[in-house]
């Protein structure tokens, strides 16, 4: 009976003391803090670059309670920030705000709090108030802290200061009032221009694209772009969001080989955890291939994870493929719903043309002599006319070079013409000089990114530094790791 009663007293004090071990989440709040603050100090923006990374890492075990003993640590009491701060925040149990608070006056009393703290301390409430879906408390918290951070001209606040440029956005295109805040955006990108915040530019440059691009307003978003200064990618998530919106536009205009590239690239760049972003990608590249004639692999439809949302877009190049013109049809009214959502509806409208041209090339193929009425019946046509337009279709397909065939009009008939050796023609050469191309850019752009210790030219080091170079170096390397696997 002793020795039970012994056993469960070294139980409970082995598991109180194995959860003393695991620091808290306000103690990771307040060992952030000091990153940020030492990271202003020494102006070492990667330091600020890492605290964001660790609240994101965060986010989910935030607390009401947890987030007013943050800010009563880290925020002067009874100032107007701290006030304002509060009231945002739901109202908390009594008993468990007295204990954290508790806990965080053990610590040791509030300082003087720096500017990149108060930019942070917005951000860190504004995050919990968007996961917890107070969207209404969340616009004006987000309006406040754009109101903080444009008093403050310092290059460690500005990798803050681009996450809250992005929730800001996020918070009104939650409400559907993504419109109002237009004009704060292109103040904001004017006014990180004149700064040199270049991450704030990347950063509202894409937030003023996504504005216009959510309104269809792409001819604005075009000219916003390409008036827009140019400048090298400093993070690669908004240079990916770039690309994106860049393939869209390119799209519309009907500038399909270049929207194809930036698509493509931008699928690419992206990391894997960035699955959704990626799907979108996909989507957009399929229909960019699709009315450039090309038919996509199979395997871009298998991707790992993202089967069940491109199978719309896989029974849609499948009819594309065959050139059923009514297999086209019905996949486009049995996924119209999808389609419109994806906004992409409207390209796919654009693919008919295809759809009739990919038919009309396997029937020359298949033919040698064919009549118009028998063409009209098997590209499925249903116009009161439809040797008429079976015609004309043929005309246009032989004017664009889509079939190498001629018309006897007095008989009506299609006569294709004898299909030569593709290798005849400079088709090889124009598909393996593209390869080419596309081989020397990924090379340049990974020459372009790759990156040099410091002091490498100079004389030999002792092995106290180089055992710190190499630790720095392994730091470097698991910042940029993580920078890919980032919030997306």
């Amino acid at each position: 009976m002793t020795a039970d009663v012994e056993m469960k007293e070294v139980q409970a004090l082995s598991n109180s003391v194995s959860s003393a071990a695991v620091p808290s989440t306000l103690q990771h709040l307040k060992e952030i803090a000091s990153l940020i603050e030492t990271g202003a100090q020494a102006k070492e923006v990667r330091r600020i670059v890492r605290a964001v990374r660790l609240t994101m890492m965060l986010r989910r075990k935030l607390r009401a309670s947890v987030i007013y003993a943050f800010l009563g640590h880290v925020l002067t009491p009874g100032s107007e920030v701290l006030a304002k701060l509060s009231s945002y925040l739901p109202k908390t149990d009594e008993h468990e705000m007295d204990v954290d608070t508790a806990a965080s006056a053990v610590q040791g009393p509030a300082k003087h709090s720096i500017p990149e703290l108060e930019i942070y301390c917005y951000l860190l409430v504004l995050i919990f108030l968007i996961d917890q879906k107070r969207y209404d408390e969340a616009k004006v918290c987000s309006s406040a802290s754009i109101a903080r951070s444009r008093n403050v001209n310092r290059r460690a606040v500005d990798v803050i200061a681009a996450r809250l440029y992005f929730y800001y956005s996020f918070t009104y295109e939650l409400t559907n009032n993504l419109a109002e805040i237009r004009g704060t955006l292109l103040a904001l990108h004017r006014m990180a221009t004149l700064r040199r915040d270049e991450l704030g530019q990347e950063t509202l440059l894409n937030l003023l694209l996504r504005n216009y691009l959510h309104y269809n307003l792409y001819d604005q978003a075009e000219k916003l772009r390409s008036k827009a200064p140019r400048f090298e990618a400093h993070s690669n998530q908004q240079f990916c969001r770039y690309l994106f919106y860049l393939g869209k536009i390119r799209t519309i205009q009907l500038e399909y080989t270049d929207a194809k590239e930036s698509l493509l690239q931008a699928a690419r760049k992206a990391p894997v955890a960035a699955r959704g972003f990626r799907i979108q990608c996909n989507k957009w590249a399929v229909i960019v291939r699709l009315l450039l004639g090309e038919i996509p692999e199979r395997t871009v439809f298998m991707q790992k994870g993202m089967k069940k949302a491109l199978t719309p877009y896989f029974e849609l190049t499948n009819a594309v493929r065959i050139g059923d013109l009514e297999l086209f049809r019905i996949v486009a009214d049995k996924f119209s719903g999808t389609f419109n959502s994806d906004r992409t509806h409207n390209l796919i409208v654009r693919l008919r043309h295809n759809v009739i041209k990919t038919g009309l090339r396997n029937i020359s193929i298949s033919y040698s002599r064919i009549s118009l009425a028998d063409v009209a019946r098997k590209l499925r046509l249903d116009s009161e006319n439809p040797v008429a337009d079976a015609e004309s279709i043929v005309a246009k397909a032989i004017r664009d070079g889509a079939v190498d065939a001629i018309i006897d009009h007095a008989n009506g008939w299609m006569v294709s013409k004898e299909t030569g050796n593709v290798y005849s023609t400079n088709e090889p050469q124009i598909a393996f000089n593209s390869r080419i191309a596309f081989c020397l850019n990924m090379h340049n752009e990974a020459v372009r990114a790759l990156r040099f210790p410091p002091n490498s030219n100079k004389e030999k080091e002792s092995e106290e530094k180089r055992r710190e170079r190499q630790q720095q170096e392994q730091e470097l390397a698991k910042h940029i790791a993580e920078e890919d696997d980032g919030d997306f």
